[in-house]
């Protein structure tokens, strides 16, 4: 799949303004009122209600380009338990951490022509939460020749609730063949991809906003510890943060933005899709310090996140627009964030699957490729 031609109108490091062309593709803005990602979860965030669009030039120039397994990874258990761009050297190049067990049994999910998408259930023992995870390996991970390679990790976030499900695992979002195909091209690293439920009930006034809650389910310490402590107990990764991603579309763009704001010595780079920024479940109610401390909103001016985003908005929806370059212009250094506008795009899965091809380019330019002893 070849990537289409978009522009990135602005891009801020820290709070330093300067122009940036890219070969990329197209995203989405916002339709209707209520969060979500397609007609599964529903409208987008806000309503659109001002005109406006980036102020910034563009030269023309290209931004970049450069398998789960079951109790073995790899063959799956029956059943489930409880552009080119140049890839960022990881520190301690070319060193692999091993799977460092217990290993988790998986059962398929489905089949893609890029391979079987896995599913498991996991209960973390940091957090005490219990919830499905979903898993695909890249072909090479499985290929002999990779038997000491270490591979980059991709967590992936859905729209809307996300309660038993992670559209990133269905065919709505091809991601697993498009990251396959690019990889053969060189284009692209071969991402481990993780995709977790986001929530634990379908309500969203009892919505977890991928954060500790007081009173509440630990989802946040769910996602940014127990996660990633299960899949360096079952997978072969690249050592350190290096290697580590996040992106998710309209909720999941909020839960990408916050973990790697908050938990930057885990994860490297980020990319929120058609996102927002403030968090508004009612669940914060009495805790507003709580909410403060979870808000990427605020999160983003701190200066404490030496890690890389690329933030999209649509440019059919001016709320969305204003929103998105709103927060990326609090962006304070070391943090780099990058602005995407894709013009007429809408706030919906079929334009999110049109991001496919160059959020991974992007993610393959920002973050550490497959590492060998």
């Amino acid at each position: 799949m070849q990537p289409q031609s978009f522009r990135f109108r602005a891009v801020l490091t820290g709070a330093t303004a300067f122009t940036l062309a890219a070969a990329l593709a197209a995203c989405g803005s916002t339709d209707g009122g209520n969060k979500g990602d397609s007609a599964k979860a529903g409208a987008g965030k806000g309503a659109a209600t001002a005109t406006g669009s980036s102020s910034a030039s563009a030269a023309s120039s290209a931004p970049g380009s450069s398998a789960p397994g079951s109790s073995a990874p790899g063959s799956p258990a029956a059943g489930s338990t409880s552009a080119a761009a140049t890839p960022v050297p990881a520190a301690g190049s070319g060193k692999v951490l091993m799977p460092t067990g217990p290993q988790a049994a998986f059962g398929k999910a489905r089949d893609t022509a890029a391979g079987q998408i896995m599913m498991t259930t996991l209960t973390g023992p940091k957090s005490g939460v219990s919830g499905k995870v979903w898993v695909w390996l890249p072909p090479e991970y499985n290929d002999p020749k990779y038997a000491k390679t270490g591979f980059p990790v991709l967590t992936l976030y859905a729209g809307g609730q996300s309660a038993g499900y992670n559209t990133w695992t269905d065919n709505q979002l091809p991601i697993q063949e498009v990251d396959a195909d690019l990889a053969k091209q060189g284009k692209a690293h071969p991402f481990i991809m993780i995709m977790p439920v986001q929530n634990l009930d379908s309500n969203e006034a009892k919505a977890l906003e991928c954060a500790d809650i007081p009173g509440q389910p630990k989802i946040g310490t769910w996602m940014a510890e127990d996660i990633p402590d299960f899949v360096r107990a079952n997978f072969r990764t690249v050592k350190g943060r290096d290697g580590w991603g996040l992106m998710g579309a309209s909720t999941g763009a909020f839960c990408s933005a916050k973990l790697a704001l908050q938990h930057p010595d885990k994860f490297k780079a980020a990319v929120p899709i058609d996102g927002y920024f403030n968090p508004d479940s009612p669940l914060w109610k009495g805790y507003e310090n709580d909410r403060q401390a979870n808000s990427p909103d605020l999160l983003v001016a701190q200066g404490k996140a030496d890690v890389r985003i690329l933030a999209t908005a649509g440019g059919a929806n001016a709320y969305e627009m204003k929103l998105v370059k709103a927060w990326v212009a609090k962006a304070a250094a070391p943090l780099t964030v990058e602005y995407y506008e894709q013009p007429g795009g809408k706030h919906l899965t079929t334009d999110f699957k049109k991001m496919i091809p160059d959020t991974l380019q992007w993610l393959t330019k920002n973050l550490a490729g497959p590492q060998s002893d």
